[in-house]
């Protein structure tokens, strides 16, 4: 039985493989980021492709996120690396197919729209709303999700911008602040932070 693996895909109008990097974008819930498979080098492939295995990539939500923390073995981050060589566009949802293993799949907009309704959100949301946050939460986080701006749409061949990618960055640090907050949270719960005694004078000289 063939085993699932996230994260995979192919375009619809010529089944050129691809990796989703995000599977929507702030404000552009009908945009997706994707890693064009056919313009990597056979090394940036062959990395890629241990990544996108890993425990790490099949249980994150996004292979972005995991991406932004790993490195090619010329040193550089994963994610910046692929943006600045051309190697990541914007493609509508509509015209990616997951396929999760080759006779197992679904078009990513179809797939955002049932995992939107198992988190109990709309799809424009979901770009905040990764790790089960409430809609009142994510809308703390980024108040675009009650009004997003209006943006020019990119052509769907044409590399990510530095703007596009800052924006998806934001996202990601808005989820990642939100998830350090609710750990330290925890943390204090299970063992408060102990604060430092200072002596009195009182007890100096006693």
């Amino acid at each position: 039985m063939a085993k699932n693996l996230k994260h995979t895909g192919k375009m619809n109008n010529n089944n050129a493989k691809c990796l989703v990097a995000y599977r929507t974008l702030p404000g552009e819930s009908d945009q997706a980021l994707v890693v064009d498979v056919s313009r990597l080098t056979d090394a940036q492939h062959d990395e890629l492709m241990k990544v996108v295995e890993s425990d790490q990539a099949q249980t994150a939500n996004e292979l972005a996120d995991v991406l932004s923390r790993r490195y090619f073995p010329d040193g550089r981050q994963m994610l910046m690396a692929l943006h600045t060589d051309g190697r990541l566009k914007k493609v509508g949802t509509s015209q990616v197919t997951m396929t999760p293993t080759s006779t197992n799949t679904v078009v990513l907009s179809e797939l955002n729209q049932m995992i939107a309704e198992q988190k109990g959100v709309t799809v424009d949301q979901l770009s905040v709303t990764e790790t089960e946050e409430t809609v009142a939460t994510a809308r703390d986080v980024n108040p675009s999700v009650q009004k997003a701006p209006t943006e020019v749409k990119q052509d769907a061949n044409a590399p990510l911008s530095d703007d596009d990618l800052a924006k998806s960055y934001r996202s990601q640090a808005d989820r990642l602040s939100k998830e350090a907050a609710a750990l330290r949270r925890q943390a204090e719960e299970l063992v408060p932070t102990k604060k430092k005694a200072t002596k009195t004078k009182e007890d100096v000289s006693a």
